[in-house]
């Protein structure tokens, strides 16, 4: 098997699994116990919650644990909004996941509050121009992510942040796909959200981050755990899983990341000498090293995918929370690609085990099933006509 479709998991790294096992085995007390057994794990989640805000550079308290990203990303959004409900505007783009799309349409459709949607450039840039233009007094949130989970663009942070900082407007921004392949600056934001298993950690863990002084209305009801904003037992196997792996894939960021980069070019190279009529979503603006979507005109995505996982190749068509679906990218369609050249897409996602032979038996996986696409398509239309 030939797996590149890391953006939607990852394996997990040695040091999340060996720093997880101690609290699988011996050390399974509730971190909330005030006896013995209750203070060994909440030591561990201390350490971690410490390890985490190092790599961060944020404070240790300034981090809630969730269950992932998805939580996370709705903690964000529905804690921050509800917690200024006399301010019911909302600024987002059409290209977030849906983790924040549809968070952001609950509030719209069911809680009162506007929402403006910021157009993208057909790299999926957003407007800076429109998102000045329509910050107004009682915008609440602007929430962008920083790189895209299916095209790898990478979001302008920096200049996104100094408009709202201007306007004196939150921002929030999911980091999930982006933490471990580029740096992180939390400075440009108020609040920040991140998935453990995509960067190497377990599932089940994630993290939001929210600057000093941030007030935010909890999504669950319980206990007072984390600070009386996310209740609920910690996860305390998952969240040491995911302070070693944040440890693990930062301390090789930049190699290799140099190393997939190399490798993703080569895949694109090889894809696009096999079927010229290949091209590439958000190619000429600043993506994810590893991140590669290739739109495959005149076939379908699912039938691709179908043909990719005979061929022992795993990839998507897009997000992997999409269970059971292959339907046309919402990203896509958000750029302004045409329905075709949407419902073409494949995202190839590179990782850490991704090697070069893996990727020139991937590519030469590609070029057999386009050849055999393409000739069955042929008959096909040779029988029509007859």
């Amino acid at each position: 098997m030939i797996y590149l479709d890391y953006n939607a998991t990852t394996t997990l790294c040695d040091d999340a699994r060996e720093a997880m096992l101690p609290y699988l085995e011996r050390h399974f007390g509730n971190p909330s116990s005030v006896h013995a057994a209750g203070r060994e794990t909440r030591v561990a989640v201390d350490d971690a919650r410490d390890k985490l805000a190092a790599i961060l550079r944020a404070k240790p308290h300034e981090l809630i644990f969730t269950s992932g990203g998805t939580e996370s990303n709705n903690l964000a959004v529905l804690g921050l909004a509800r917690c200024r409900s006399s301010k019911k505007h909302l600024i987002s783009c059409r290209t977030e996941h849906h983790a924040v799309f549809n968070a952001i349409e609950h509030l719209e459709k069911r809680e009162g509050f506007a929402v403006t949607w910021l157009n993208v450039s057909q790299d999926g840039i957003v407007d800076l121009g429109q998102l000045a233009d329509s910050i107004r007094d009682d915008t609440a949130l602007v929430s962008i992510m920083a790189a895209n989970n299916e095209t790898g663009v990478i979001q302008p942070l920096p200049e996104i942040s100094e408009i709202c900082r201007t306007k004196g407007v939150l921002l929030h921004s999911d980091m999930v796909q982006s933490f471990g392949k580029i740096d992180v600056n939390l400075s440009l934001v108020d609040a920040a959200s991140f998935a453990a298993h995509k960067f190497y950690g377990p599932k089940g863990a994630g993290l939001l981050f929210l600057r000093s002084g941030l007030s935010i209305q909890p999504i669950m009801f319980g206990g007072a755990h984390e600070n009386q904003r996310r209740p609920g037992t910690e996860n305390v196997a998952a969240i040491a899983g995911m302070a070693a792996a944040a440890e693990f894939v930062t301390a090789t960021q930049q190699v290799e990341q140099d190393r997939q980069l190399h490798l993703r070019k080569d895949l694109w190279k090889q894809i696009a000498r096999s079927f010229p009529a290949a091209e590439q979503n958000g190619d000429t603006a600043e993506r994810l090293a590893n991140t590669l979507n290739v739109s495959f005109s005149g076939f379908d995505s699912e039938t691709m995918l179908m043909a990719l996982d005979l061929a022992g190749v795993c990839a998507s068509s897009g997000s992997a929370c999409m269970v059971g679906s292959v339907v046309a990218s919402h990203v896509l369609l958000a750029m302004g690609l045409p329905m075709e050249r949407a419902s073409s897409a494949i995202r190839f996602s590179l990782g850490k085990g991704t090697t070069v032979q893996e990727i020139d038996e991937a590519a030469s996986a590609i070029a057999r099933i386009v050849e055999r696409l393409s000739t069955l398509k042929e008959k096909s239309g040779a029988y029509a006509a007859a």
